[in-house]
């Protein structure tokens, strides 16, 4: 029989406008919710050069628009140059920072230990080597814990080792935000590094980023960079859009022309920067926007057409990748039931917090003529955080997970820890324990242990998702927990295995003869299992949660089961026990 003390406490239940914020894991203190610094502001355009920067390793940089040439971290082509000249487009904008406001290259990013964020030193010294196993992630994790972890991890103000230039690690982690859809996130990195001193690894992960923002505007800095270092014609367009910002008709239409003469570029992505120009005031005629023969979505039709509030068919938006999917969830000029279609996912993933889904949800239901189905699943989330009677509450919960899966869990995971440990829940609650540690209510669902019954299901998420361990488990509970497992083989209870094994919560002997009836090898030595464990031994979370990461892409069933048990074991050594947690009794949910 089971015996924890009960802790927990009847959470909020009103809805409220989205957020990005995941909720806070437990014990007290872990991932509390923050205000994140909002990003710095575009420079404001000024018409001549401002004062001198302030020096960088000894190099005053110049105090004109600059080009970009190798890692360099500051400009260093003067302007009266003929690269300098044929840089520069007609009508682009000149900016220039004060001294006083210029950023250094050797801490990047908003999140700091004290709003939440992971140490300075998280990533190492092996700075090339992160940026590597970043542009080898394809951002796609099976593990929505995982995702959240990673998310932290890279936005994180941590040190800039001395083997890379900061601004093009900077420019590596806004990528892999942006393959993961976050593209908010992708923003306050390329935000926290001067324009002036971006490399033109960061000029093309900070275009990429401004279109998944729908921004066009946010691209004006970058131009004379992009036009130098870059893809020309894209930039030539985009420094059209800028100069229809000013006013100046004459250099806008120039460039374009010359685009469109090039034959480089798409007509129908032409279009789109020519109803991007006719918004700005500075467009000789309207544009018509048909996507007749568009074959896909790309970033600069989706940031294009979202900026100016174009349909997009819903054919593209389905057959999109899923970042760009997440992108339209988290761009508020998006329509409200493209969001919505598209919320599922990005609360699977990780992109939208349990609190932004529901309030998303709540939001469109108050649009005229919602959708039945977001009626009804309104209707039922109502029902299932504001019922008075518990057994109703849990019943609209029911409902939902019956039709919505992982995502059902996640909207429902601060009303599952509101519920009262006493109601009737029947004999196997997992999706209610599931849905509990959606939300990282880990001590809430601590409450229902002496509840639930040895070897469930429910048993196997509280054995490694609880913030203590549970009396009697050896590979006797494991085995009652396996004859009840109808997973592709034995998948559940190998995982089960790997994350106590990985937490410490199994004897070594006993872990060894489960993992022999299951027919596992826990202890399999790759280069991946001795690099995230080197890791590990030298205290760097952040390049854990990275290679945690790599090791979770795709679908959970195509994660073998001793790479949960290196990614547990590795999280608990560099002090994220409670992710660990999470992952691994994500994984029983899922599985």
């Amino acid at each position: 029989m089971l015996t924890l003390a009960v802790s927990g406490s009847v959470l909020a239940t009103a809805l409220v406008l989205p957020v990005l914020a995941q909720e806070s894991l437990l014990p007290e203190g872990f991932g509390s919710p923050v205000d994140t610094p909002a990003p710095r502001p575009a420079p404001s355009p000024t018409p001549s050069p401002g004062p001198t920067a302030l020096p960088k390793n000894g190099v005053v940089p110049p105090t004109v628009t600059p080009t970009l040439g190798g890692t360099e971290t500051a400009g260093t082509v003067d302007a009266t140059t003929d690269e300098a000249e044929e840089a520069e487009a007609p009508g682009t904008l000149k900016y220039d920072l004060p001294p006083g406001a210029r950023r250094l290259l050797t801490r990047i990013g908003p999140l700091t230990p004290e709003t939440g964020g992971l140490a300075p030193d998280a990533f190492g010294v092996r700075g090339q080597y992160a940026a590597a196993l970043m542009q080898r992630t394809n951002g796609q994790l099976a593990s929505r814990w995982g995702h959240i972890l990673l998310r932290r991890a890279l936005v994180s103000a941590v040190d800039t080792p001395d083997t890379i230039n900061g601004a093009d690690l900077a420019a590596d982690r806004a990528a892999l935000l942006l393959r993961m859809g976050e593209s908010i996130a992708a923003r306050w990195i390329v935000q926290s590094v001067d324009y002036d001193r971006a490399t033109p690894r960061l000029v093309a992960a900070a275009q990429q980023t401004y279109l998944a923002n729908a921004d066009p505007a946010g691209l004006c800095p970058y131009v004379p960079a992009g036009l130098a270092h870059g893809d020309e014609h894209s930039w030539r367009l985009a420094a059209a859009i800028c100069s229809g910002l000013t006013g100046e008709a004459g250099p806008a239409g120039w460039a374009i022309g010359r685009v469109r003469s090039s034959g480089k570029i798409a007509s129908f992505d032409i279009l789109l920067a020519e109803r991007v120009l006719g918004a700005t005031g500075s467009g000789r005629r309207s544009t018509t926007i048909e996507w007749d023969n568009v074959a896909r979505l790309t970033s600069w039709r989706f940031g294009m057409a979202t900026a100016t509030a174009v349909p997009i068919p819903a054919t593209l938006r389905a057959a999109a990748p899923a970042n760009i999917k997440a992108w339209a969830v988290l761009a508020p000029m998006t329509e409200m039931a493209d969001r919505v279609a598209a919320a599922p996912d990005a609360a699977v993933r990780g992109v939208l917090s349990s609190e932004a889904y529901v309030s998303l949800l709540s939001a469109a239901s108050t649009e005229e003529e919602p959708s039945e189905d977001l009626a009804a699943r309104t209707e039922q989330l109502r029902a299932a955080f504001g019922t008075a009677d518990g057994a109703a509450r849990y019943a609209a919960m029911d409902r939902l997970w019956a039709g919505g899966g992982y995502a059902a869990m996640v909207s429902t995971a601060r009303a599952a820890a509101a519920l009262p440990p006493g109601t009737g829940v029947g004999s196997d609650p997992w999706q209610l324990m599931g849905s509990m540690l959606a939300g990282g209510f880990d001590t809430n669902a601590m409450a229902w242990v002496p509840t639930v019954n040895v070897g469930s299901r429910a048993w196997g998420v509280l054995a490694v998702g609880s913030p203590r361990p549970l009396n009697g488990v050896n590979a006797g509970t494991i085995g009652q927990f396996a004859g009840d497992d109808d997973s592709a083989d034995g998948l559940r209870t190998k995982f089960l295995l790997a994350g106590l094994a990985g937490l410490g919560r199994i004897d070594g002997n006993a872990a060894a003869s489960a993992a022999s009836d299951l027919g596992v090898d826990l202890g399999r030595q790759t280069r991946w299992s001795r690099a995230i464990m080197a890791a590990a031994e030298r205290r760097e979370p952040g390049m854990v949660a990275l290679l945690a990461a790599t090791g979770m892409q795709g679908d959970w069933d195509d994660v073998p089961p001793y790479h949960l048990y290196y990614i547990v074991r590795a999280l608990r050594d560099v002090g994220l026990g409670s992710e660990a947690r999470m992952i691994a009794a994500e994984a029983l949910v899922r599985v």
